[in-house]
């Protein structure tokens, strides 16, 4: 399994999709799947650590797979892709939604 690409072209479209459809800041909705570790899923909550950030993580029907579901304020589009990119460098086999 992979991650969304990495490319600076995907961010840059992502970067001018979130400036064109929102007012800044925002609040921003991030959804991840990661394997059910709780180790990874307590990564993925420490990067999000102060930013009053609501967390929701549901686990797979068969319990392989937890998704992670953040919904926070972020200050710009810029922000919202450091903390994607912070999270995919950071932890192994996370999938970016």
């Amino acid at each position: 399994m992979s991650t969304p690409p990495n490319s600076e072209a995907f961010y840059k479209k992502l970067k001018e999709q979130l400036y064109d459809t929102a007012k800044w800041p925002s609040e921003y909705l991030y959804k991840f799947i990661v394997i059910s570790e709780q180790d990874k899923i307590n990564q993925i909550e420490d990067i999000f650590d102060n930013l009053g950030a609501v967390i929701q993580t549901k686990a797979s029907k068969n319990g392989k797979y937890t998704s992670v579901s953040i919904n926070v304020t972020m200050k710009s589009p810029e922000a919202v892709i450091a903390k994607y990119k912070e999270v995919t460098e950071n932890i192994e086999g996370v999938i970016s939604l």
